[in-house]
């Protein structure tokens, strides 16, 4: 062959390959302008992994409809609570019940009396409220007991206390305004929190405050509310501190005359002791008599005491409606560490729980999670590995109706903030959001949508902040978010 054949050849084959780089270049771009409005936010420096993909039945691969660097590892926030809601239901079932005992290695003599201690003991179940503990003393008193000579024992020892990863939950051992960082336990009712009841006084006087559970609050209060004219607004704060004498809450700010009770919830400093003067008080008022006061203990009960009382909680797709819909930090960091084998789980052990899960999830690849809530900024995941997620739990026929029934519809959404975006967002998507503000902004988002031709999809969305990068607005990103969404939705 000649040199001038030659070069002729490999012109052509230059020509070709440019052709075909021509071609390919434009398949992933396509690929990226899925999200080309959310693809501002790169340019203002904030870490992103997006991903948008179609289903199918089976296994049939499922088509890409967008994407922006879907296998970067990013913080999820609150969207973790996906994965904790999905190894529950996969190790347990949706009508899974936590059941809580009260037990004693005495029985009520004939005069009720019993003549030892009487244990309560923590089932892990993490929508445990005042009712149940109601329940629980109703059936005490129908077995006889008027009377307990030893003391009331609420035993956590299946986990709590459990070691705070985070400076919220470290802190709300002293301090607390907010009930988003409650200790954990598997003995603790009413999600870890106290609850007051703040309602008007007389005009110019203080206002009347109550325990939401028990006519007098069950620690100290400090009033510091005054009762204003009709509409002239409300407006309540309210710190929890632990000191020498125990907990006090002072509660301060302003209630209308005509406004309705409003009630206000705070973490509190040992969740287990929480449990045990509720239940006292309750017992108490039934007329059963603890003598020797209450403790609290993270050893099992004795081999030889038997069960008294029992009750079984709400159903587990009950606990996820709960937890998903108005993302509960204490429900699901409980849940992840009901999904550790052994005694005294710790929050590292449930993450370790929740990896294992994530490693049977086809395609998922690398996660990181340090919780069950997203609380811990070391959770990590990619867009990729959380459609994964939700293509494994669409599979599912016998779990995905429950699954999903736990995201919301922006248009239904109990948290007013998701209620943004164009009508076809607003009613074709189920989300689950996170959100996390320091030390670095966190805006992430993840579920389901239909589109025009009613096929399902998956989309995962993670927005990161940097130390350089502003606080970032939720209504900026799930515009942005709609606006690419509307697009897909419409096209398919």
């Amino acid at each position: 062959m000649s040199s001038r054949s030659s070069s002729a050849i490999s012109a052509l084959m230059t020509t070709a390959l440019l052709t075909l780089a021509t071609v390919v270049v434009p398949a992933a771009s396509v690929q990226a302008a899925g999200f080309s409005n959310l693809a501002e936010l790169t340019n203002q420096g904030f870490q992103v992994s997006a991903e948008a993909r179609l289903l199918e039945m089976g296994a049939a691969p499922a088509e890409t409809l967008g994407s922006l660097e879907p296998g970067r590892l990013l913080t999820p926030a609150s969207v973790t609570k996906v994965y904790t809601a999905a190894a529950s239901l996969d190790a347990w079932g949706p009508q899974h019940r936590f059941t809580t005992d009260v037990v004693s290695t005495a029985r009520p003599d004939a005069g009720g009396t019993v003549a030892g201690d009487l244990v309560l003991v923590g089932g892990g179940d993490p929508s445990l409220t005042s009712e149940d503990l109601w329940r629980l003393g109703q059936r005490l008193h129908q077995a006889g007991v008027r009377r307990v000579s030893g003391r009331l024992v609420v035993s956590q020892w299946r986990f709590g206390p459990v070691t705070c990863r985070t400076i919220d939950r470290c802190t709300a051992r002293e301090r607390s305004d907010n009930a988003y960082s409650a200790l954990l336990t598997s003995a603790g009712v009413n999600y870890g929190s106290w609850c007051v009841q703040v309602a008007p006084g007389a005009v110019g006087g203080p206002a009347r405050i109550t325990g939401c559970n028990s006519q007098a609050p069950l620690f100290a209060v400090n009033n510091q509310v005054t009762t204003q004219g009709a509409n002239a607004g409300t407006s309540l704060q309210a710190t929890r501190v632990t000191g020498s004498t125990g907990e006090t809450l002072t509660v301060s700010g302003q209630i209308s005359s005509n406004a309705l009770p409003r009630e206000v919830y705070r973490a509190s400093a040992d969740p287990a002791a929480q449990t045990a003067a509720t239940f006292q008080a309750m017992l108490a008022s039934m007329g059963i008599t603890v003598e020797g006061g209450v403790a609290t203990t993270s050893e099992p009960p004795p081999a030889s005491a038997r069960r008294l009382a029992a009750v079984d909680g709400k159903p587990l797709q009950e606990i996820l409606l709960r937890m998903l819909n108005y993302s509960n930090n204490y429900m699901a960091d409980v849940l992840a560490l009901n999904l550790v084998d052994q005694p005294r789980a710790e929050l590292d052990q449930a993450g370790t729980a929740l990896e294992t899960f994530i490693a049977q999830v086809p395609g998922h690849g690398a996660a990181t999670m340090e919780s069950g809530s997203g609380l811990t900024t070391g959770n990590k995941i990619s867009a990729t590995g959380g459609n994964a997620l939700l293509e494994y739990m669409f599979q599912r026929a016998d779990l995905f109706p429950v699954f999903n029934a736990g995201l919301q519809a922006p248009t239904n959404g109990p948290m007013r903030f998701i209620r943004r975006g164009s009508s076809t967002f607003q009613s074709h998507v189920t989300v689950k959001t996170g959100t996390l503000n320091q030390p670095v902004a966190v805006r992430a988002v993840t579920g389901y949508f239909r589109t025009a031709s009613h096929r399902f999809g998956v989309f995962t969305v993670l927005v990161n902040g940097t130390s350089s990068t502003p606080y970032i607005s939720w209504s900026r990103v799930l515009d942005l978010v709609s606006l690419d969404l509307d697009r897909m939705i419409a096209n398919h």
